[in-house]
């Protein structure tokens, strides 16, 4: 129990899931005083509270947070926020979740943090730990709370760590942390600037055994250097050997570990991802061969580049988590290979203040239509004139893709957007693309 808390006054604002069970945390203190504060007037999570909770909905004073000794902040909310400004320029200590969960946890802790491929990689990593018996939880931004999984009996933390998350975290010792790739996200919170979403990402290093970097990603270095270790796709530290047919493996200094063609996930940044993955596992000391028995049955999680069905020579991908453009170029570059007469791609949403151009070099080449939905359609539609479509919304962006495509290509959802204008998330968009390619007859494809 952290005994620091003791004797504050604390308190949490907004009301999302993680904070629900940092607030089940707070209780067991002897704290002078717990409340809960959330801007919304009918906030989710609500009925979960204990009775006789001192909360207030609605707009925040700021004189009444600066009584606080410490802010629980949900990372669904700025730091930048005039409130949470004010209270930590009158000394209120501003935390989250993750803060409070580094005074508690006694296993050793993974950290996965980047643009692109977090929950792969921290779900890849529990699961080589699980194939080597370690008792592994998993948690944080993939979607359970970190007091959730808090245990005695557990061995070993792989958290997955989103920028938002590492903003209010500054003492979590992690036994190896990894940026994974940086590219332009969330730059609506951070006003428009890479690099202040970068700095929050590099919060990870802080307090980190072993560094691992992407070599093939300059941003991802601590302090502009190369971790302790790194994964890259050329054959050195963790890295990939390509023989002349094309034979392609995932070496560790040299040495040839699995062929990518055993593993049931595919595209390079998949191997990347296994790269990065064995890093850490290592690092945790995980066998090689529970790590090789892993990458050879891990088929990957949903709505990130899942092949959804074949019909009438046609691959239908969903990849509705790619929720930025460089989330969608990887996936196209993935897929290319394996589509040579070209990829179809859906694409659209809130476009987060995102450029859309580097999408330009993959249209009419790679991706031979793209079809726009969504808010930010337009932004997609100015790439190509002669290529790109528009939509009125996803399913006929479906629709008409199914009507043009030829034997060989791929209908490809990878938005490059967020989905809240149409949708209630990536995973709502994911499954209701599902449902309609599942829908689809074999009529009106046209050879």
């Amino acid at each position: 129990m952290n005994t620091a808390l003791n004797g504050k006054k604390v308190a949490v604002i907004g009301l999302g899931i993680s904070n629900i069970a940092a607030i089940n945390y707070l209780l067991k203190h002897d704290l002078k005083k717990l409340s809960v504060f959330d801007t919304r007037e009918n906030p989710p999570h609500i009925e979960e509270l204990p009775v006789g909770m001192d909360f207030h909905l609605g707009p925040i004073n700021e004189k009444e947070l600066e009584s606080f000794d410490i802010i629980v902040l949900s990372p669904g909310l700025s730091v930048m926020m005039p409130e949470i400004v004010n209270a930590q320029n009158t000394g209120v200590q501003v935390v989250g979740d993750i803060e409070l969960f580094a005074h508690e946890a006694k296993a050793p802790i993974i950290g996965i943090t980047g643009s692109n491929g977090k929950s792969t990689v921290t779900t890849l990593v529990g699961y080589m730990a699980d194939k080597a018996g370690i008792q592994v939880a998993i948690g944080a931004n993939i979607g359970t709370p970190v007091f959730s999984i808090l245990s005695d009996d557990v061995e070993l933390y792989v958290l997955e760590l989103s920028s938002f998350e590492l903003e209010t975290t500054h003492n979590l010792h992690l036994r190896a942390g990894v940026i994974l790739n940086i590219s332009e996200d969330h730059l609506d919170r951070y006003g428009g600037s890479l690099e202040k979403y970068s700095e929050a990402k590099h919060e990870i290093y802080h307090h980190c055994d072993v560094v691992v970097t992407n070599r093939d990603d300059d941003k991802t270095f601590n302090n502009g250097k190369e971790g302790n270790v790194s994964f890259g796709l050329n054959n050195s530290s963790y890295g990939r050997e390509v023989l002349e047919d094309g034979t392609t493996y995932l070496t560790v200094n040299g040495e040839r570990i699995i062929r990518t063609d055993e593993m049931r996930i595919y595209g390079v940044h998949n191997q990347l991802n296994a790269l990065a993955s064995m890093a850490l596992a290592d690092a945790a000391g995980i066998p090689r061969e529970a790590q090789i028995k892993a990458l050879k049955t891990f088929s990957g999680l949903p709505h990130r580049c899942q092949l959804v069905r074949k019909l009438n020579g046609v691959n239908f991908y969903n990849d509705s988590k790619a929720t930025n453009v460089a989330s969608t170029e990887a996936a196209i570059i993935g897929l290319k290979d394996m589509h040579k007469n070209g990829i179809i791609l859906l694409a659209g949403g809130l476009g987060k203040g995102q450029d859309f151009t580097p999408l330009k070099r993959y249209i009419g080449h790679e991706v031979s239509d793209v079809f726009c939905f969504g808010k930010d359609a337009k932004q997609i539609l100015d790439l190509s004139k002669e290529h790109c479509h528009s939509a009125v919304n996803m399913r006929q962006a479906l629709r008409d893709a199914y009507s043009i495509v030829k034997q060989g290509q791929a209908i490809l959802l990878s938005p490059a957007c967020a989905s809240f204008d149409q949708f209630k998330g990536f995973e709502d968009r994911g499954q209701i693309f599902v449902s309609m390619v599942t829908r689809l007859q074999d009529e009106g494809n046209q050879d």
